[in-house]
């Protein structure tokens, strides 16, 4: 059973994304401590609120290097909403910068008469990585739940997972790169698919796990 470390930063409640890590069979430490990040076999840095609180409150309590070393190292890391969009170099929300991880800033939608701001409720996916992990087993074009005003602009669109269209204009809402994923929308929220997505995270840590578990030497015949 992989340990995910829940990332508390207060920028949300945490309750829910832990709730669908443990239904899907992990085990969930909400911390702030380097010490606890280091420990845990996954990372999840979920996110309600505004881009510069969440980056003030990361660097108040010394988590922007460790955050960045964790997935440097190849451990599994799932960013939820706000964590995916403080990945970014920036916000057009605020001034602080982002973590830098992925190259690209994060933009406000665009007042436009088929738009309403926030963009709040159930919208499709459209998964431009099919194989990303998160997508095993998804109905085509599954609906998600989203409430976010901004979104992200990666500069690379080789890490772009999946897109939405809201109005006109379609958006990333999902990244993916090697050990890194992120999501715009909330799967906490989003039922069966939502609760999917974070049975599929945990499986792949689970993989990972397996992956980098020692094998047992061979007996030698005497």
């Amino acid at each position: 059973m992989p340990t995910i470390a829940v990332i508390d930063y207060d920028m949300g409640n945490l309750h829910s994304a832990c709730k669908g890590l443990e239904q899907a069979g992990a085990t969930t430490v909400v911390t702030d401590a380097e010490m606890h990040l280091r420990a845990a076999d996954a990372i999840v840095l979920p996110g309600v609120g505004a881009f510069d609180p969440a980056m003030q409150h990361l660097r108040s309590r010394q988590l922007e290097q460790p955050i960045k070393e964790a997935i440097a190292s190849g451990k599994p890391f799932l960013g939820i909403c706000l964590g995916l969009q403080i990945l970014f170099e920036s916000s057009e929300e605020g001034t602080e910068p982002g973590l830098g991880i992925i190259p690209g800033i994060v933009k406000r939608f665009q007042s436009q008469p088929d738009i309403t701001i926030p963009h709040m409720g159930w919208n499709q996916l459209e998964m431009t990585q099919p194989n990303c992990p998160l997508w095993r087993d998804l109905p085509a074009a599954p609906w998600l739940y989203f409430v976010h005003s901004y979104y992200a602009a990666p500069t690379d669109l080789t890490v772009q997972a999946a897109t939405t269209t809201h109005g006109s204009q379609t958006v990333t809402v999902a990244i993916a790169r090697d050990n890194l994923m992120a999501v715009q929308f909330h799967p906490e929220k989003s039922a069966t698919a939502g609760l999917k997505i974070l049975s599929n995270f945990v499986q792949f840590v689970h993989q990972k796990q397996q992956q980098t578990q020692p094998k047992p030497t061979p007996a030698i015949a005497q």
